[in-house]
């Protein structure tokens, strides 16, 4: 299997991927979701009756259409509908709104946009009417139908721009990134080819299918041949049913998704694992504590491989399974050959066939690659002598304190250790006499003792902290604010928050 999926890798187009992938193993199942199944030979013949509908409707070679889906056999229906046309798709994650959406819509010029009607209590026609959105259309339950006999031949190079990503807007407008299918492809080889997936294993697909993530975990489907269960809406423990019945034996997303898995092993009864079939935890696009590798291999039973990636880049570097424990808890994992690293001034600069071709806005392009075609990630960090990437933190977070640099993520991951401490985000905030003050912002388990900036300081010197890193102010919130798609913590709201504090 291995070797298949190191041909199908070489694949020029995601059709191309889908086509070599459906006469290989038609009959074997792609996705799961409630009692419904799809095999990759069904993928491939229902995704050209939708194309050959969308084409009807006026879609063509580079038609943008624009779609806010939630995750659904549907979806990916439709997706792969627009990839056999050779439309430039622009994926939008369901939670977003009226700013977010509007920005988007006006942004990437879109000429058609997709939506679930009403979902969740939220009417997604009504707003895509408001914001004055062209060529609306439902896709939720049913999606557009026509004759293949129609359709032009499929895309015949996968390096031009036909996907617009867009990054999670904070404090400024989100950015439009630009990838290509090869882009995507080579992001999901290295998920896949890290992983290693056996056929018989059963995965999740339990984030937004609308993040760079859904492009990335459908290669490695297609790559491998087995199957994912789909989750519309993500909840534990209500989701824990459709993963036992499923028998899945790969789960995750992020960080958040570990820490909810290991909460629920917590409160099973003698110690029952909590999805008897899973065998790994894997996803990124947060940073792990070393501590939680930890914990969840000592209370789960099962591996966890982590891994690095941003929606400019999907996939960067991946922990493997037999890594060793000590790698796989300090370190993002290693790159794959395709990707080059390099490490300037401590800040993670990429270049390699998986990294975006840009942004929408040619400035911003412009200021994100260096003078060599290196991607500037904003991350910090350096490799080891056997290639393990570390990160140590963003620009944005490094705290500078009476002109010393201190990184939020060396005390964070010191803090994970405290019994005290579920979750934690340490931020710098303005302060007149030094700078930059370092507060940290705790989530604590149920049950826990109220932690005092006392006893957090105490205990940060028996860690051994250097004195000038610790906190000085200590905030105790009932939940740290994340955003919908991988659920990271939102530091600018908690520094717009405490910023007047002290």
């Amino acid at each position: 299997m291995y070797d298949i999926a190191h041909t199908l890798s070489s694949s020029r187009t995601l059709w191309d991927l889908v086509a070599a992938r459906a006469a290989h193993t038609p009959d074997r199942p792609v996705l799961l979701q409630d009692a419904r199944s799809l095999s990759f030979g069904e993928l491939r013949a229902r995704a050209e009756r939708v194309a050959a509908g969308l084409y009807d409707m006026g879609v063509r070679p580079g038609t943008v259409v624009a779609w806010q889906l939630p995750t659904r056999i549907e979806t990916a229906l439709l997706s792969f509908a627009l990839a056999r046309l050779g439309a430039v798709q622009s994926p939008v994650i369901p939670f977003y709104r009226d700013r977010e959406v509007g920005f988007a819509l006006r942004e990437s010029k879109a000429e058609f946009f997709a939506v679930p009607g009403e979902w969740r209590g939220f009417d997604h026609t009504e707003m895509a009417r408001r914001l004055g959105a062209k060529g609306i259309f439902e896709a939720y339950d049913t999606l557009p139908d026509g004759d293949p006999a129609v359709l032009p031949p499929p895309p015949a190079e996968g390096t031009s721009v036909r996907w617009i990503y867009w990054t999670s807007g904070t404090t400024s407008d989100p950015k439009g990134v630009l990838h290509t299918d090869r882009s995507l492809i080579a992001g999901g080889s290295c998920l896949a080819h890290a992983l290693r997936p056996r056929a018989d294993d059963i995965g999740s697909i339990a984030f937004p299918y609308a993040h760079i993530g859904g492009p990335d975990y459908m290669v490695m489907l297609l790559l491998y041949g087995f199957p994912a269960v789909m989750f519309e809406q993500f909840a534990l423990p209500d989701a824990l049913e459709a993963y036992r019945a499923h028998g899945v034996t790969i789960a995750g997303g992020s960080t958040a998704f570990y820490s909810m898995f290991l909460n629920e092993q917590r409160r099973q009864p003698d110690g029952a694992k909590v999805v008897p079939s899973l065998r790994l935890l894997a996803g990124g696009g947060a940073p792990k504590p070393p501590e939680l590798y930890h914990a969840v291999v000592r209370e789960m039973g099962v591996q966890l491989t982590h891994g690095y990636g941003m929606t400019e880049v999907p996939m960067i570097t991946m922990g493997a399974p037999d890594d060793t424990a000590e790698n796989l808890a300090t370190t993002e994992g290693r790159p794959p050959r395709q990707m080059e690293v390099r490490i300037v001034e401590g800040e993670v600069r990429l270049r390699g066939e998986a990294v975006c071709r840009g942004y929408l806005d040619p400035a911003q392009s412009a200021a994100a690659f260096d003078e060599e075609g290196f991607l500037r990630t904003g991350d910090l960090g350096y490799l080891t002598g056997s290639g393990h990437l570390v990160l140590t933190g963003r620009l944005k977070d490094v705290i500078i304190r009476k002109g010393e640099n201190i990184s939020a993520k060396e005390i964070e991951d010191l803090l994970h250790r405290h019994p005290a401490v579920g979750d934690v985000a340490v931020i710098g905030l303005p302060d007149p006499e030094r700078g930059e003050r370092v507060c940290a912002v705790v989530e604590q388990p149920a049950g826990a003792e109220r932690l005092t900036l006392g006893a957090l300081t105490s205990y940060l010197r028996g860690e051994g902290l250097s004195t000038h890193k610790l906190p000085e102010q200590l905030e105790v919130v009932d939940a740290l604010p994340r955003n919908e798609t991988l659920r990271k913590v939102l530091k600018y709201r908690l520094r717009e928050r405490f910023s007047g504090t002290a």
